[in-house]
Formats: structure tokens, C-alpha cells, sequence
């Protein structure tokens, strides 16, 4: 007995299955017309959710962004259903918009969600937490010289923000 297929949301609408294909049997062309939907789509949901989004790639902003590409390239190539995927790609936005808005307001869930900023020096002296967040002395060298110093010696703190990037302030 032979199986049948379930339609896909496509084939409900003859005319959107003939531009973007159907799950599993997309044609070079459609693949194409489903990379312009999916750009477009994409652009305007990433203005819709604010330069947040990739401005500080926080835990929270590489997450979302890992499973927003992966499932948006699963449509791309016909892996997945095209429409379910951006229905999914706009609740994990509305997600990330949502959680980002919490941690503004709480600063304890801040701290949950985002994570806290470590003191990696201070007034000139290194900490253990060096070696505990992998931050090799190259690492720490770079940041200093991006912020003119020479040497940790002339450094009044150091910390690894919760981006990951590291900041260095002066000593006066």
C-alpha cells in the first residue's frame, strides 16, 4: 500500500506550490525565488527587532541566531516547510524580543539571561579569572593595546563583558 504525502501549506495554493515548491522537492528555481522570500523576510525582521539583535551577541543574541539561520536554511533548501518556518522564525524573534525586554527591566534575570560582567584585572593586578574564562595573555595583550596600553601594569580595571568582549580602563 502506498503512503501518501500530507500537502504542504504550499500546495493549498497552487500558484505559491508553483513559485516556492514543496517540502522535500524544490526545484533550482523555486530555491531561488524561496532565498529572495526568505532575504526580504528576514531584513524585515531583524529591523523589526532593533540593532539588539547583533549589536551585542550576548549568550542570549548568539542562540537565537544560531537557530534562526539553521531553520531558515532548512526552508531555503526545501528541507522544510517554507511558511511553518517563518511562522517559527517570527515566535523565536518575538522570543528573543521579549526575554531582551525582561532583562532591561530586571536586572537579576539580566544577569540570568545575559550573564554578569567578570573583573579579569584590577589597578594593574590580574585575576584568577583569567584562567577560569580562557582568556590567554594574547587576549588580554590585544585588549590593552586596542585601548593604548602597553602592559595590565597601567590598566585601572579590566573586565570581560558579557558579549565577550573584554574593556579596559586607563589609570589615571
Amino acid at each position: 500500500m502506498e503512503r501518501r504525502r500530507p500537502a504542504s501549506r504550499c500546495a493549498a495554493v497552487p500558484f505559491l506550490s508553483d513559485i516556492f515548491g514543496e517540502t522535500g522537492n524544490v526545484t533550482a528555481t523555486q530555491e531561488c525565488a524561496r532565498a529572495l522570500l526568505i532575504f526580504a523576510y528576514g531584513l524585515v525582521i531583524v529591523r523589526l527587532a532593533g540593532r539588539r539583535v547583533f549589536g551585542k551577541w550576548s549568550a542570549l543574541d548568539i542562540i537565537v541566531s544560531i537557530i534562526v539561520g539553521s531553520n531558515l536554511s532548512r526552508a531555503l533548501t526545501g528541507g522544510a516547510a517554507l511558511f511553518g518556518t517563518i511562522l517559527a522564525t517570527t515566535l523565536l524573534m518575538g522570543m528573543h524580543w521579549l526575554l531582551a525586554q525582561i532583562a532591561v527591566r530586571s536586572r537579576p534575570l539580566s544577569y540570568l539571561i545575559e550573564g554578569r560582567p567578570v573583573e579579569l584585572a584590577k589597578d594593574g593586578v590580574p585575576s584568577s579569572e583569567l584562567r577560569r574564562h580562557a582568556i590567554s595573555q594574547s587576549d588580554l595583550g590585544e585588549a590593552l593595546r586596542q585601548s593604548g596600553l602597553e602592559s595590565v601594569e597601567n590598566a585601572r580595571r579590566v573586565t570581560l563583558e558579557p558579549s565577550g568582549r573584554i574593556t579596559v580602563l586607563k589609570r589615571k
